[in-house]
């Protein structure tokens, strides 16, 4: 309490009010790939397709990065980070373009012949570039990088199908917690669809097959991989929905055309697997058809349960900072239970959380039964909350029958 030493009028101020919780952002994209010219192994923000030309140059200075980019700003991306971990004076491999109409409609087939593979050396030193390491403040390399980068919230590495480099993905978004991978298959497969695979097992992911074909002003119609227009999605979706809406069912602006057509028959195989598919649709256009990630965990199995979830943990972690060091006692859990559930009756009034009355969609408890003594006298605060999301109609069944004629009689 203040020292009062002589007569006279004071004024304090009090603090009684919730201290509000704002949702942190969930749009904002890390990529990593190979540029000829900008700056390297650096995250540099990026806000607009004219900022990255300037930066790091047109789609003739990248093999898949620029298209990507572009493809996110077109879908609806607003900002992203860009790491460059390209050699020194390494030219670009430009992408085949499409030369008159595919020979492989009506399913995936046998892959186009392709150019012979770089040297083992060189293609494990292009994997580390990727990969990259950890040498300190100043002197991190690859995706390394993207650990100091708070803000983003989706990992991108365009057309980059090495186990490897997937692996890095994943286990970067495993171990920060608060950023979800957008993966893409390779784009040309052998067999059938059946002999696709997939990433490991993660709820921090997601996968998408096949390739799309766009406009490349230098070498005409050319197929690139999917993950950038697919994380403008997100964002768009994001936006004008929530993150809570799967990003699927959705337009991808710039596709031309598609890799492979994929029948309803080869989803059957893919989806359950959780290989999300972009199909064509006759007066529909090209759209995104699958909304998984790739784990095997029915609570983890969709992309906007998961990324809610994360953008929860976030908002809540980064809201109640003033926490800390807070004496522990029956005052400072009630706050915390009030702050919270105010929290978390915005998200439930935006429509994130299933139930016809916020007490259905979740819960916050922060007690002296969360917070027995042992646990006060060790200085820890537990409070427990339970969310119940809302998850996709991704199987609409309408079930039709018929009604016997005839009519009823009534006196």
């Amino acid at each position: 309490m203040p020292e009062y030493l002589s007569p006279g009028v004071y004024i304090e101020e009090v603090d009684r009010g919730t201290k509000p919780i704002e949702n942190v952002g969930t749009s904002t994209v890390g990529f990593i790939g190979e540029s000829t010219i900008g700056p390297r192994n650096q995250a540099v923000l990026v806000t607009n397709w004219s900022q990255y030309v300037k930066t790091f140059g047109d789609f003739s200075r990248s093999e898949y990065l620029a298209h990507a980019v572009y493809g996110f700003f077109n879908n609806g991306g607003t900002r992203c980070f860009i790491v460059n971990c390209g050699a020194e004076g390494t030219a670009a491999t430009a992408p085949a373009a499409v030369a008159g109409p595919k020979d492989d409609k009506g399913g995936p087939g046998p892959d186009d012949k392709k150019p012979a593979k770089a040297p083992a050396s060189d293609e494990t030193k292009r994997i580390g570039r990727f990969i990259g390491h950890d040498g300190g403040p100043g002197k991190r390399t690859g995706l390394v990088c993207l650990e100091e980068v708070d803000e983003v919230a989706i990992v991108c590495a365009p057309g980059q199908t090495d186990a490897a480099i997937q692996d890095a993905v994943l286990t970067h978004c495993e171990k920060l917690k608060d950023r979800f991978a957008i993966l893409d298959s390779p784009e040309g497969i052998e067999g059938g669809v059946d002999r696709l695979g997939k990433p490991r097992d993660t709820k921090y992911g997601a996968y998408y097959f096949p390739w799309i074909q766009v406009y490349d002003p230098e070498r005409g119609n050319i197929y690139v991989p999917p993950s950038g227009h697919m994380a403008g999605i997100y964002a768009r979706t994001d936006n004008e929905r929530g993150v809570h809406k799967a990003p699927a069912n959705e337009i991808v602006r710039g596709a031309l055309d598609l890799k492979y057509d994929i029948t309803k028959g080869e989803q059957d195989i893919l989806n359950p697997k959780g290989i999300n598919c972009i199909r064509k649709f006759k007066n529909r256009g090209i759209r995104v058809w699958g909304a998984r990630t790739v784990s095997s965990d029915p609570s983890w199995r969709y992309i906007n349960v998961r990324r809610l979830f994360i953008m929860i943990e976030k908002s809540i972690e980064q809201g109640t900072q003033w926490v800390v060091f807070e004496p522990n006692d029956h005052k400072l859990w009630k706050r915390v239970q009030r702050n919270i559930t105010a929290y978390l009756l915005r998200i439930y009034r935006s429509g994130a959380l299933f139930g016809e009355t916020p007490e259905q969609a979740f819960y916050v408890k922060c007690d002296a039964e969360t917070n027995p003594p042992e646990n006060v006298d060790v200085g820890m605060l537990v409070c427990e909350i339970g969310l119940c999301p809302v998850k996709p109609a991704e199987f609409v069944i309408f079930r039709i029958g018929q009604m016997p004629a005839g009519g009823n009689v009534e006196e």
